[in-house]
């Protein structure tokens, strides 16, 4: 108990990796809840609709993936430069990630026009596939200001000011849930659109959310002291910094949620019903991975800081309290998807939710065990990868990606599609020893200590 205690008050504790923290946790934690509801209400509507949902959505995220992820590495040069007691350079920065969000539309485009062709050559059921268009090409209309919206809480999450970050947030998933209930069942005078009025009701969130940011980034009390304003050109050896360490996260990212995307794909080439119970299972697991990408969030700020203070043993230290805050927070969980799975099942059978799949909820059941078992290695794993990404330990974090998304999660699936007689629980047997070997693969990295001399910003 002594040593908890010790560990809690200590410089590079727990109480500073959760100060910084707690607040994008519940950040996350509110995106989780938003995913959640929404994809309850699609189960209420119909099981084609929230067959369509996951993977529709997963695709129009993945395919922002090399953005948000390049935009949101703002954060790491935030970090630093506030850690070294930089503050006239982080208006400047910013503006670098304001600019390289605007190059998403170069994709947004003909991603949109291509969506017909994407989704049939998937070769999901055919009303699936319809929905599946409609709900991609609906929220490739908010797609720039999510991108957006990541390069703007930067400024904020990078200086530990989580606070601000979670508001926002709390906004977007207010208006978001309470605009889902009334465009997908058609209250207050709307007609029920079903999966479309969930598009339409996100983007209306997400839109009002980079309003909200723009108007507090921009404030008065910020114009001197970080340059929000004076520092609105474009400096090339600074957007070019921002590229060479951003664009492998944002390679990382996309390859990882590609790979994602192309696991639920080949699922849904099982059937309607292993695909419903599947979004389910993920969108379950959602409930505890959100949250932890938010304390990943925080160890790379508190990582970030201490670099920049060229303080490494704290940062290293600080990465080990967020390896224990994770391991507890999800060991819980854990336990309570393989004891009580029912309980977070119940939600998505209400209103008639789930009838139409044969023996949906007890697939459900099972699927939540892999849960169990893949979420805590994933927890430990987005740790890591928020320390190395503090660091700016990038072109691994990139280079691991390639080996173990696409050649030990993508091509054994699509090995075992083509040329076997495919079985549900094998996938998830699949993807669960990727995160496995993903977490193992980190931890090596991380216990050979060289991300601790690394810099970003000099």
């Amino acid at each position: 108990m002594n040593a908890i205690t010790k560990r809690w008050s200590d410089e590079g504790g727990y109480r500073e990796v959760l100060r910084i923290a707690v607040p994008l946790i519940l950040s996350t934690g509110a995106w989780s809840v938003l995913l959640f509801v929404d994809r309850m209400f699609l189960s209420w509507y119909s099981s084609e609709a929230i067959a369509a949902a996951m993977p529709a959505g997963m695709a129009s995220f993945a395919m922002l993936c090399f953005f948000i992820g390049t935009a949101a590495y703002v954060n790491t040069f935030v970090a630093q430069y506030y850690g070294a007691k930089e503050e006239y350079k982080i208006g400047a920065i910013v503006w670098q990630g304001i600019y390289f969000s605007f190059l998403s539309v170069l994709l947004i485009v003909p991603a949109y026009l291509l969506a017909e062709s994407f989704f049939s050559a998937i070769g999901h059921a055919p009303g699936v596939q319809i929905l599946e268009v409609e709900y991609f090409k609906l929220l490739m209309y908010s797609a720039f200001f999510v991108v957006l919206n990541n390069t703007l809480s930067s400024f904020f999450s990078g200086m530990g000011k989580t606070l601000v970050v979670m508001w926002v947030s709390v906004v977007i998933t207010v208006i978001n849930i309470a605009l889902d209930y009334i465009f997908i069942f058609g209250k207050l005078g709307f007609p029920a659109m079903g999966i479309r009025g969930a598009a339409i009701a996100t983007n209306i969130a997400v839109i009002c959310g980079s309003l909200v940011f723009i108007s507090l980034v921009f404030a008065k009390a910020h114009r001197q002291r970080f340059r929000v304003l004076s520092a609105w050109r474009l400096d090339l050896e600074l957007f070019n910094r921002l590229i060479y360490f951003g664009t492998p996260n944002g390679l990382r990212l996309l390859i990882d949620m590609s790979a994602f995307t192309a696991f639920l794909m080949f699922v849904g080439t099982l059937g309607t019903r292993e695909l419903a119970a599947s979004n389910i299972a993920f969108n379950i697991n959602a409930l505890s991975f959100l949250p932890m990408v938010g304390l990943m969030i925080g160890v790379a700020v508190v990582v970030g800081q201490r670099l920049g203070e060229k303080q490494p043993l704290l940062a290293e230290k600080a990465a080990w309290s967020g390896i224990h805050i994770a391991v507890i927070f999800f060991g819980t969980l854990g336990i309570m998807y393989v004891s009580i799975p029912w309980l977070f099942i119940y939600p998505f059978t209400l209103n008639g939710g789930l009838q139409d799949l044969t023996d949906g909820q007890q697939l459900i059941v099972v699927l939540l065990r892999f849960v169990a078992l893949f979420g805590l290695f994933d927890a430990i794993f987005l740790v890591l990868l928020g320390a190395l990404e503090g660091a700016g330990d990038t072109h691994f974090i990139m280079k691991a990606s390639i080996m173990v998304s696409l050649g030990l999660l993508v091509l054994p699936c699509y090995l075992y599609i083509k040329y076997f007689q495919a079985d549900l629980l094998v996938m998830w047997l699949i993807i669960t020893l990727n995160v496995v070997l993903y977490c193992v693969v980190f931890f090596m990295r991380f216990k050979q200590g060289r991300w601790k001399s690394m810099s970003v910003i000099h």
